[in-house]
């Protein structure tokens, strides 16, 4: 096996423990990236376009297991790095698109909570925006007037930097109490007045239920809904952008639990929405701003109750005639993933074996050929050419290895050809990813 770079152990530990729980790590993604570098190059064009005062939306449809979480992750980390401010959220019977009982909110509610940038990639990172945009605004101001703090003519100027931000928001829909609410939190921020800018931030993030509620502790007449809450989103993005950052990206992971929906009339209500936040950004209603969803091919595809049965969808996002498994558009708004081939999932698991064995500190003992074998039992198993994902592969690799450094005396070959691990034939393998197996060269 080659040589794997050395991962700090802090992240080895956060990695391996994830991908065992059937989940995508945080943090550490590039150590174990492989294949998707096509999906990753047109998403990456996407945030060129954000970046120039653009918008974009796309769908990344995959089954359970097939890497959409972890495409979702990694571009999350690149477009941190790149001075984005991201906010992501999964959909669930609570959190929907579209509802009567306030599952839109709880869906706003939550990416609102989960805003992330480089410094503060663990989310909450509202209240760090905020006040960053004020301390810069002020140094701004303090190098172009040559002006010291506490001097009255630098308050005026800085006052009109922050002046010139809110008039620029307030053009936008819903943008003049928004503009309203970022001069309070100003004001709040010069006077030491954390009571006030607590309950600016309250605002912000949906939490006050009663206009009178709002009207009483801010002076303004307005709540973030239901039915409007898509709108702040497109004036946050405006606002991050007049604030330093170079755009938002709203990550929205678990599309299937609209398809879930038993009611066929909310279906449609959250379909209409997804209508609308598509066509706002195609249409350039929506600046600096990028939306990626992930679904399931039947939350996508199914013509009963799938995002295709609300026509306006699907004629807008079916693909066209030319795209088939190998040679896909992936310039069109659905990126369908293709399963990872054989190859990849070998330089995988290298990766892997080499992050656990600096983990715990041995000398990794397994082989390129039975890494080879490994993998060929994985996909000789009845159904896998249909239904195994890297999920699956990738946690069973994991327990091999624990299995192997916790028992020393135990032998990979007899391990891996024992009857509770290779329990079927490799009859069952189709013809193609059989080929993709013979074609290894030891």
């Amino acid at each position: 096996m080659e040589e794997t770079k050395r991962v700090p152990k802090r992240i080895a530990q956060t990695v391996l423990n994830s991908l065992k729980g059937g989940v995508v790590p945080r943090i550490g993604l590039p150590y174990i990236t492989v294949g998707r570098k096509n999906e990753i190059e047109a998403l990456l064009h996407d945030v060129d376009v954000i970046t120039e005062g653009g918008a974009s939306f796309r769908f990344i449809v995959g089954r359970y297991g097939s890497g959409k979480s972890f495409l979702l992750q990694t571009i999350r980390n690149y477009v941190m790095d790149r001075g984005f401010i991201v906010a992501d959220a999964d959909l669930s019977p609570e959190r929907r698109l579209q509802g009567t009982r306030g599952q839109g909110l709880a869906t706003y509610r939550e990416l609102i909570s989960n805003l992330s940038t480089k410094t503060k990639p663990e989310g909450g990172a509202l209240t760090l925006v905020l006040d960053r945009w004020i301390s810069a605004v002020q140094h701004e101001a303090m190098e172009e007037t040559g002006l010291l703090p506490g001097d009255p003519a630098l308050a005026a100027a800085t006052d009109r930097k922050i002046y010139a931000v809110t008039a620029s928001v307030s053009e936008l829909v819903h943008g003049f109490e928004f503009a309203r609410l970022l001069s309070a939190y100003y004001r709040a921020s010069t006077e030491g007045d954390d009571e006030t800018k607590a309950k600016v931030v309250r605002w912000f993030r949906g939490e006050y239920a009663l206009k009178s509620e709002a009207k009483e502790a801010l002076g303004v007449n307005i709540l973030i809904t239901d039915d409007d809450w898509y709108d702040y989103l497109k004036l946050f993005a405006a606002f991050f952008r007049l604030a330093g950052y170079a755009g938002m990206m709203i990550m929205v992971d678990e599309l299937v639990n609209i398809y879930k929906i038993p009611n066929a009339i909310t279906r449609q209500y959250n379909y209409e929405k997804l209508l609308t936040m598509y066509n706002d950004t195609l249409q350039g209603r929506a600046k600096y701003l990028g939306i990626i969803m992930g679904a399931t091919p039947q939350a996508l595809e199914d013509k009963r109750r799938g995002i295709y049965s609300y026509e306006a969808l699907r004629s807008r996002l079916a693909e066209g005639r030319f795209s088939r498994p190998g040679a896909r558009d992936l310039l069109a708004p659905v990126i369908r993933l293709e399963p990872l081939t054989a190859e990849e999932m070998l330089v995988l698991c290298e990766k892997l074996a080499g992050m656990h064995a600096g983990l715990y500190g041995y000398a990794c003992r397994l082989t390129t050929e039975e890494l080879v074998g490994f993998l060929r039992i994985e996909y000789g198993r009845i159904g896998a050419d249909q239904n195994i994902t890297p999920r699956e592969v990738i946690r069973d690799f994991i327990e091999l290895l624990d299995l192997l450094y916790q028992n020393p005396d135990m032998d990979a070959a007899a391990l891996l050809s024992s009857d509770e691990f290779s329990y079927a034939g490799s009859e069952a393998v189709s013809d193609e990813t059989a080929a993709d197996f013979a074609e290894f060269t030891i």
